[in-house]
């Protein structure tokens, strides 16, 4: 199977549940192919569980849902060790964390304790109990989702967790028209309960090996560095975005021009990736908070004012 049939099938999988945001089943399989994580953030009902769960399943990948609380413990995610007394020894209870898919259901609802049980997980790919470590299952995926709105009892992510999220995506409201769609195909059966996988863990690997193979040219290399460059010396920014956010949007674009059907980068593949990559590692002055400025809204307005590379230099040429 071609990377670009991975995506297809995944697409018209995934859309038997899911209505329109084809934009983000492709962000979201870019990031999953890059081996990065995922925080979905919008208001409740738009689709974040839906769209995490009908992924998982056309994966066929072991999955788990974690609904963060304030009273969820570290252990209560990456598992305890147990004392068996008949057998005198401690038996491992393994937690929701150790498998390969991860939904971390309103993350900001758990304590900054728990959050950071994530950490290591989400970065090294592993989990240590009572000092020993495991290496979790590969692949490994962690889509996480908050509630911008309801900020009463949450803990906001801190930076260093928010950097560990290969992509900060919104769903955003459906139109009119997919609304229809929605009412029309959940009227009756769930048609998650029905869905099958459609690729596995092989097709995934040798999707995984196809991004590795594509090619970014010195001119996309330096138009992605110059838009990184930008967010450390806007005006508007505290803080810009760290080189594990510039190495996020190089693979992150190399990736979307596989599932695209090419083999090398074109600027409009870094243009695609760029908000939802790099603005969750922006950090406004006070004063562009104070007038209500986003980083978003400083992404965008950074890619929009930045010269792009000449067409005939993105071309690959053997």
């Amino acid at each position: 199977m071609t990377i670009v049939a991975f995506h297809q099938q995944m697409q018209e999988n995934m859309q038997r549940v899911m209505v329109g945001k084809e934009a983000q089943i492709t962000q979201v399989l870019t990031a999953f192919l890059c081996g990065g994580h995922v925080l979905l953030e919008d208001v409740p009902g738009l689709g974040k569980t839906k769209l995490a769960r009908s992924l998982s399943r056309s994966l066929n990948l072991p999955f788990a849902r974690i609904q963060f609380t304030p009273d969820l413990l570290p252990s209560d995610i990456t598992g305890v060790n147990v004392f068996m007394p008949n057998e005198g020894r401690f038996e491992l209870r393994k937690g929701p964390l150790m498998t390969s898919f991860v939904l971390a259901d309103e993350i900001n609802r758990a304590t900054p304790r728990t959050q950071s049980s994530l950490l290591e997980a989400m970065e090294e790919q592993q989990v240590t109990i009572d000092g020993e470590t495991h290496v979790l299952e590969r692949p490994f995926f962690v889509i996480a989702t908050q509630n911008p709105i309801e900020t009463g009892g949450t803990f906001p992510l801190p930076e260093a967790q928010l950097d560990r999220f290969f992509m900060k995506i919104s769903l955003g409201y459906p139109s009119m028209e997919e609304e229809a769609l929605i009412l029309s195909r959940f009227e009756g059966k769930d048609p998650l309960v029905d869905l099958e996988a459609v690729v596995g863990s092989e097709e995934i690997f040798a999707a995984v090996k196809e991004t590795e193979k594509v090619i970014v040219n010195e001119a996309i290399r330096t138009y992605i560095l110059r838009l990184v460059q930008k967010t450390r010396n806007h005006s508007d920014l505290r803080m810009g975005v760290s080189p594990r956010g510039s190495l996020a949007l190089f693979k992150g674009a190399r990736a979307y021009a596989a599932l695209s059907g090419r083999d090398y980068v074109l600027p409009d593949d870094v243009q695609a990736l760029f908000v939802p990559v790099v603005a969750h590692r922006m950090i406004l002055s006070g004063e562009a908070r104070m007038r209500g400025k986003t980083t978003e809204a400083v992404a965008k307005e950074i890619l929009m004012n930045e010269t792009v590379p000449m067409e005939e230099a993105n071309h690959h040429v053997d």
